[in-house]
């Protein structure tokens, strides 16, 4: 399973957008609603990766429009980073869930089907040669740094080379907004969110 074939000759983000709204590299596709292609600055210097739409990015078509997004964006205010100045993606392009009664449930892509969108992450990178490369989540993180990574131990700083695979001068990941939402209780949803703004600082100050 791959995305390869599909991408564009010509690799540009309209170009990569189209093509990915016709992927077939994964059989995701046939679970969402549509593909959910990155968006923002052409020129941005920060790019950051989420793991994979939600339900409201999947209706909307827009990465970071749900419940989470609402999150990034306060945080991102609060660290002074204009979300407008920024490019922001996910490292599957379909939202994978179950569904029940009610609503569909979010379900943690596999390590198949984030390799098979990988191409299309690498290509955004490859384009937007952003100077900050920020990872949100485990997924994310593990998608662009390999298995070993683990948030609790190498959030909040910028990582080595090595561990950057050269994607950007400097790399760093954090949570993803949606841990601040699944936190168990305000004192844990505090602590979550006030390390999310903390590094996005960080990054900001790699940004200038």
């Amino acid at each position: 399973m791959s995305a390869v074939e599909f991408l564009p000759e010509r690799l540009t983000l309209p170009a990569l957008r189209e093509a990915a709204s016709a992927c077939r590299g994964c059989r995701l596709w046939e679970v969402g609603t549509q593909t959910v292609f990155g968006e923002g600055a052409v020129d941005a210097e920060a790019m950051f990766v989420g793991e994979q739409p939600g339900d409201q990015e999947d209706r909307a078509g827009k990465p970071f429009v749900g419940p989470a997004g609402r999150v990034f964006d306060e945080a991102l205010a609060e660290a002074g980073i204009d979300r407008g100045s920024i490019y922001v993606t996910n490292a599957v392009k379909h939202f994978k869930f179950v569904r029940t009664p009610k609503r569909r449930l979010h379900q943690t892509p596999n390590s198949a089907e984030i390799g098979a969108c990988r191409p299309w992450l690498l290509a955004e990178l490859s384009i937007l040669e952003p100077r900050v490369l920020v990872c949100l989540g485990a997924s994310a993180s593990k998608a662009l740094l390999g298995d070993s990574f683990r948030i609790t131990r190498d959030r909040g700083r910028f990582l080595d080379t090595a561990s950057g695979s050269g994607y950007a001068p400097r790399v760093l990941a954090t949570y993803h907004p949606s841990a601040v939402l699944r936190a168990e209780d305000p004192a844990g949803e505090k602590r979550i969110y006030d390390f999310l703004v903390s590094d996005l600082r960080l990054a900001r100050s790699a940004i200038a």
